[in-house]
């Protein structure tokens, strides 16, 4: 790692909620400028790549007023703002390349930021891999629950609870929605978070349904529709996105065989 890049991770912050951030004013020389004035200049280009790029400015470059001291004892306030690493790679991005620390810089953080996607993608496998699972073992006690309880069209209570989860729409209309086969599995098609969205309705009706002791297609039905309804207000109230305007995922089984892979590599390195 070059130097400047060594001061780079040595100025880092970190928060009471454990999320790293920078000063702007602490980055401004390891990045070449000298005077808050020219590096305003990257600062405002690096926000309107933020928000090109559809990301929340606010998110990314908070602005903040603080205190220094003067020579005679007293204080004045200076602009500065706190940064992600995302924030920071765009100023770099968005630097005069002709300073050496910024051509540094670029390099450095396009690695860093290409290191943090593989992590992130990793990670939703992972989770996508365990719900997935997860949510195929409670299926199939839901659907014995849902038989004791009198379901004898497992197809129309699963219906119900889609219903419920989705604002209405059946499986069948979710699949075209989502730009799917009919015949393919939805469930093997979604990100971790729509499959724990899913996981939540499942459990949730299986348990309403023993601990209520429901009886009755009808009832069973309603019940399964209830609480997928139950969830999806629950994630608007949370400003989540609603299950179906998620991103259709790749096929889980290309996921596992990632996974797999990744298993591999790391085994031969160690």
């Amino acid at each position: 790692m070059n130097k400047p890049m060594v001061v780079f991770e040595m100025i880092k912050r970190v928060n009471e909620y454990g999320q790293e951030f920078w000063s702007a004013r602490d980055i401004m020389s390891p990045l070449g400028y000298t005077r808050w004035e020219n590096f305003e200049i990257a600062i405002s280009r690096a926000k309107e790549s933020c928000k090109n790029s559809a990301q929340s400015v606010r998110d990314h470059f908070r602005d903040i007023t603080k205190m220094v001291p003067l020579g005679s004892g007293s204080k004045r306030s200076i602009d500065d703002y706190y940064l992600s690493r995302y924030a920071c790679y765009l100023i770099a991005q968005n630097g005069d390349s002709r300073k050496e620390e910024i051509a540094r810089a670029q390099t450095y953080f396009a690695i860093q930021t290409r290191i943090q996607e593989v992590q992130n993608q990793r990670i939703e496998d992972q989770k996508r891999v365990y719900l997935r699972d997860e949510l195929t073992a409670h299926n199939k006690h839901l659907a014995i629950t849902a038989t004791k309880a009198g379901v004898k069209n497992y197809g129309v209570f699963t219906n119900y609870g889609y219903m419920g989860l989705y604002g209405g729409m059946k499986l069948g209309e979710l699949k075209k929605h989502k730009h799917l086969d009919p015949k393919q599995n939805i469930l093997d098609h979604v990100g971790s978070e729509e499959l724990a969205a899913n996981l939540f309705r499942a459990t949730q009706t299986d348990a309403k349904i023993e601990r209520e002791r429901i009886t009755g297609e009808a009832k069973a039905n309603q019940t399964h529709f209830e609480v997928g309804r139950k969830v999806r207000q629950t994630i608007r109230e949370l400003g989540g996105t609603m299950p179906e305007k998620l991103p259709t995922a790749e096929h889980i089984g290309k996921t596992k065989k990632r996974l797999k892979g990744m298993g591999r590599r790391v085994k031969k390195i160690t």
